[in-house]
């Protein structure tokens, strides 16, 4: 028994934010961005009171409508997310109730850019034990509530977006294989500092702009590089696929360097890998459910697909897929 995707739905704000405006607010340019990340633009969610849950109740609406099915059919929803809209009660449970979904448990998952992938292993094997029929996997990030835009380093990065999966059971077709690996050596070079219970939020911690992300390039570039590009391998080489095998690669959309070592590391042909990082930027754990939706009508039923991700913590992973639809 496998957990298949049946249907994929998503969610972007409106409102573009274009490396022209950002050269506006901040010391950079297009060249800069584009040379480093080849972001050309990202999508930045407006609204007094809006946060991941509005957008990412669009996006399990839109998925409920797209596969015909009712909010009460839905068993269990898991949200990955690292910017709910408040820390407790949990993303899932907000989005569940904007979407009508009220004959399931919903709970959220902390894994970063890495979360959709933590998600999927985690509602894969909730569907694997025989109890539970449609799971739906949620990513939601507003990316923009925690960037500094006056930190030139970090704020061309984020972008806003959502998008979910439904699961269902199949004896032929969905997730294959996965391997996803923590390591917390990553603390200090990628993380938000304060806000939790540790460094709560205090007049110090305003004052010293702990509240944004923080990000030690270099060190983040070069364990990802690595770390992504060599997992991705050996979840290939665990499955006797070869390169001719792989319909579709599609990575993490950080940075085109490191998806250009990915890329090499397993040898597959850039016609074949999902890149929406210059209009959408780096959506954290939304990034690769977004190629999923924004590539949907590319897929074909039975496609070999390999997803790979690599975010704080550190946390990466990869995972085989073999398309439903």
């Amino acid at each position: 028994m496998y957990a298949a995707i049946t249907g994929v739905g998503g969610y972007v704000p409106d409102y573009i934010l274009t490396n022209e405006e950002l050269s506006q607010m901040v010391d950079t340019n297009d060249e800069w961005i584009m040379s480093r990340v080849g972001i050309k633009e990202r999508r930045i969610l407006k609204g007094e009171g809006l946060g991941a849950s509005y957008m990412g109740a669009k996006a399990i609406d839109e998925l409920l409508k797209k596969t015909e099915t009712k909010p009460e059919e839905i068993d269990l929803l898991i949200c990955a997310t690292t910017t709910p809209d408040h820390p407790f009660p949990s993303c899932a449970s907000m989005c569940a109730e904007k979407t009508g979904i009220k004959n399931a448990f919903a709970f959220d998952v902390a894994a970063a850019c890495s979360g959709f992938l933590v998600a999927l292993e985690t509602g894969s094997n909730f569907i694997k034990s025989g109890k539970y029929k449609k799971v739906i996997v949620l990513a939601t990030e507003k990316m923009s509530s925690i960037v500094d835009y006056t930190d030139r380093n970090t704020c061309p990065l984020f972008g806003d977006a959502a998008a979910a999966v439904l699961l269902e059971p199949s004896e032929d077709y969905g997730l294959m294989d996965s391997l996803i690996k923590t390591d917390g050596v990553g603390f200090p070079f990628l993380n938000l500092h304060a806000g939790g219970s540790a460094f709560p939020a205090s007049e110090e911690t305003v004052k010293n702009r702990q509240h944004f992300v923080y990000q030690e390039g270099k060190h983040v570039f070069k364990f990802a590089v690595t770390n992504m590009a060599d997992i991705a391998a050996e979840v290939i080489e665990r499955n006797s696929l070869k390169s001719e095998d792989i319909n579709w690669f599609v990575p993490h959309q950080a940075n085109l360097r490191i998806i250009d070592a990915a890329v090499n590391r397993i040898n597959v042909p850039y016609e074949k890998v999902v890149i929406n990082i210059d209009k959408f930027g780096n959506t954290s754990g939304v990034s690769l459910p977004l190629c999923l939706w924004d590539c949907e009508k590319r897929f074909k039923k039975g496609d070999n697909i390999i997803l790979a991700a690599f975010g704080a913590g550190f946390t990466w992973g990869s995972a085989y897929l073999k398309w439903a639809y």
